[in-house]
């Protein structure tokens, strides 16, 4: 999808109650100071979404035991990498957080005990993406962590009990990447044109057969999928957030792909936009 696309997808938001729902590919953690056709894309997508109450993110770098939510009223920008130039440490995102909406979304899931949690603050796989979206800081956004004790199925049917935030004003953002195997990226082509192997390519193009299908229970047995689905998810935490992100789709709801490229060979930077119609 181009950025021109993104502007007539987004431009009939105002025709309902409920809010859009993200996922979105955030890469390297360099694209938070990066100029790149990436983050081009989601600036242009910021100024077409709504203004929301609260943006709640579920991010793949919040990994814990049990679920949590942050409930600071102000969280720190954390700088979860290493090895990066000292402009990136520097980057600081100083939007508010929200203890009232931190208890809103505790109290809304019944499939766990949701802790309240003052210490994290807001991981890179956030705050690299959001600073797009809104630049000026001044929208709440709370993360919800992801329980890495459990299984794929047990996140989508978490995710569904948060669907009525869409109709309280809350822009939920899942932030990962579909495929991501840093283990075998190449990274003299990471910032270059677009480039995939060949198995990276085969998986992202039947994980998107499966969204824009909404064939969701393939996605979610993502390990019974063959070798190309193996490769690209060696390890869950990216993807889990495209889970969640989906279990929020109302049968009415239009989803479309943007920034859709693969980049150092075992990355896809592919998004996803869910719209009320």
């Amino acid at each position: 999808m181009t950025l021109s696309n993104l502007r007539n997808i987004t431009s009939q938001f105002g025709r309902t109650d409920l809010m859009p729902v993200l996922f979105l590919g955030h890469g390297s953690p360099m694209n938070a100071i990066e100029e790149n056709r990436f983050v081009a894309s989601f600036r242009k997508l910021g100024r077409s979404l709504p203004r929301p109450q609260l943006i709640l993110c579920i991010s793949a770098h919040w990994e814990t035991r049990g679920t949590w939510v942050t409930a600071m009223s102000n969280p720190e920008t954390i700088h979860d990498f290493g090895g990066f130039p000292r402009q990136l440490y520097e980057v600081q995102y100083p939007a508010p957080g929200s203890p009232e909406w931190a208890n809103k979304t505790k109290d809304l899931i019944t499939k766990t005990e949701v802790g309240l949690d003052y210490n994290w603050g807001l991981d890179h796989g956030a705050w690299s993406v959001i600073k797009h979206l809104y630049p000026q800081a001044n929208v709440p956004v709370i993360q919800m962590s992801i329980d890495y004790t459990q299984p794929a199925q047990y996140h989508y049917e978490l995710a569904k009990e948060i669907r009525e935030l869409r109709r309280k004003g809350v822009l939920i953002v899942g932030s990962g990447n579909m495929v991501h195997n840093l283990r075998l990226v190449d990274f003299r082509r990471l910032d270059g044109d677009p480039f995939g192997y060949d198995w990276a390519i085969e998986a992202n193009d039947k994980m998107k057969s499966y969204i824009l299908n909404d064939d969701h229970q393939r996605l979610i047995q993502f390990r019974k999928q063959g070798l190309a689905f193996e490769l690209a998810i060696p390890t869950p935490e990216h993807y889990l957030p495209l889970l969640y992100t989906l279990a929020l789709k109302e049968k009415t709801d239009d989803i479309a792909l943007f920034n859709d490229e693969p980049v150092g060979g075992s990355l896809t930077m592919t998004s996803v936009i869910i719209n009320p119609k």
